[in-house]
C-alpha cells in the first residue's frame, strides 16, 4: 500500500512521550478545553497502551492512542493532529496505524467515541457507527466501530532520526508520572 509521502509513525517511547503529551494537550485542553489541566488518566501508565506519534516530514504532526480490552476488543482515543498538519493526511494515517496495530495484535474488532464533527472522515475510513451520540468528555461524541479484518498490513515508516516540535509546544503540557 502507498503511504501518503512524508508522513512517518511509530510507537511512542522514552523523549518521544513527551511530544506525544505535549500534541494531546495543545489539541484536548488548550484548544479544545475538553479538559480543564490534562487529558493524561490511567490508561496512560498501563501497560498494554500504546502511545502513538507521527512526524510530517521531520515535524511531530499527530498523536493517537490505543489498547486492548477484552475478546479481542480494541479501544482506540486521544486522536490528536495540529493544526498546522490538519489539510494532510496525518490523521488519516494515524486512524490506519491503530488498526493495523491492533490487527496486527489479534484484535477483531476496534472502538472509538468520535466528535461528531469527524464522523464522516472516520466513516470514509471504513468506520460504522454503533448507536446514538451520547456525551463525553463534554462532548457529544458518536460510538463507532471497525472490523479489523480490514485493517491494512502494518507497514510504516518509522521514527525519522530527528524529530522537530513546534516551538510554542517545547516543554508544553503535563508529563504522566
Amino acid at each position: 500500500m502507498n503511504r501518503a509521502a512524508g508522513i512517518r509513525i511509530w510507537r511512542a517511547s522514552g523523549s518521544d512521550l513527551a511530544h506525544h503529551y505535549a500534541i494531546r494537550h495543545r489539541v484536548f485542553v488548550v484548544e479544545q478545553r475538553a479538559l480543564e489541566v490534562t487529558d493524561i488518566d490511567a490508561r496512560d501508565v498501563e501497560r498494554s497502551t500504546i502511545h502513538v506519534l507521527a512526524a510530517h516530514g521531520l515535524q511531530v504532526a499527530g498523536t493517537v492512542r490505543l489498547y486492548p480490552l477484552r475478546d479481542g476488543w480494541w479501544q482506540g482515543d486521544r486522536l490528536a493532529v495540529l493544526a498546522s498538519h490538519r489539510s494532510t493526511m496525518v490523521g488519516a494515517e494515524l486512524v490506519r496505524f491503530a488498526v493495523a496495530t491492533a490487527a496486527a495484535r489479534g484484535g477483531h474488532r476496534m472502538r472509538a467515541q468520535i466528535q461528531l464533527a469527524n464522523v464522516r472522515f472516520f466513516e470514509r475510513l471504513g468506520w460504522v457507527r454503533d448507536g446514538d451520540p451520547a456525551p463525553y468528555c463534554g462532548f457529544d461524541h458518536q460510538p463507532m466501530l471497525f472490523d479489523l479484518a480490514q485493517a491494512p498490513d502494518l507497514h510504516w515508516p518509522g521514527r525519522p532520526a530527528t524529530v522537530l516540535l513546534e516551538g510554542d509546544l517545547e516543554g508544553a503540557g503535563p508529563r504522566a508520572g
